[in-house]
């Protein structure tokens, strides 16, 4: 009798002991979920979504794996302490790569504003040798217009640039550039199509 009544304390002090050790590690939790914020701040959500969404991934592996443990007599949360070394490890790597992504964008942004602003050069002086009838200068009228909506855009670009918004200065310097190819192209084409009249 006294021999399974000592068993069964000592089975009962293993259980206190394991419970008792092995704690849901909430700190480390935490730390993991403040890092993953930060790296939000650092924008790596918009400049390197697939890397900001693998550790979203990971942290909600991590809190799964938690619930599963504390619905066991026996908890090890061994393997979670593991991954939460991985996140916070991998977090401050993606908010460094979030910002060279940022970076990139930037400068491509600053060349593509360049580029738009050599074309519309280019674009002013083939206006001088288009077609000036009737149709070409009510045509002409409209091209005009749309250069001063492009260098109203590329302006905007500028702004957004200098206030760090990166991704919209791109898509609007994109359109802007678009713009602007195809007024080239246009006028190209007709100052080609009075040449070839002439010949």
């Amino acid at each position: 009798m006294k021999k399974q009544v000592l068993m069964v304390f000592a089975a009962l002090v293993m259980v206190a002991l394991a419970t008792s050790c092995q704690k849901v590690p909430q700190e480390q939790i935490d730390a993991a979920k403040a890092a993953i914020e930060a790296t939000r701040a650092s924008q790596a959500d918009l400049y390197v979504p697939a890397e900001f969404n693998a550790l979203q991934d990971s942290m909600s592996a991590v809190m799964a794996a938690v619930e599963v443990q504390k619905s066991k007599t026996f908890k090890n949360f061994d393997k979670v302490r593991v991954s939460l070394d991985g996140i916070l490890a991998a977090a401050p790597q993606v908010s460094a790569n979030a910002q060279a992504a940022k970076e990139q964008v930037r400068i491509a942004t600053e060349e593509e504003v360049v580029s738009i602003n050599t074309l519309l050069e280019e674009n002013k002086v083939l206006m001088t040798k288009a077609p000036k009838g009737k149709e070409g200068a009510a045509v002409l009228e409209e091209i005009k217009n749309e250069m001063a909506m492009i260098e109203a855009a590329v302006a905007e670009v500028g702004q957004m640039l200098a206030a760090g918004d990166y991704l919209k200065a791109q898509a609007k310097a994109k359109a802007a550039k678009e713009s602007a190819m195809a007024i080239n192209t246009e006028l190209n084409e007709a100052i080609a199509k009075v040449k070839g009249g002439k010949i």
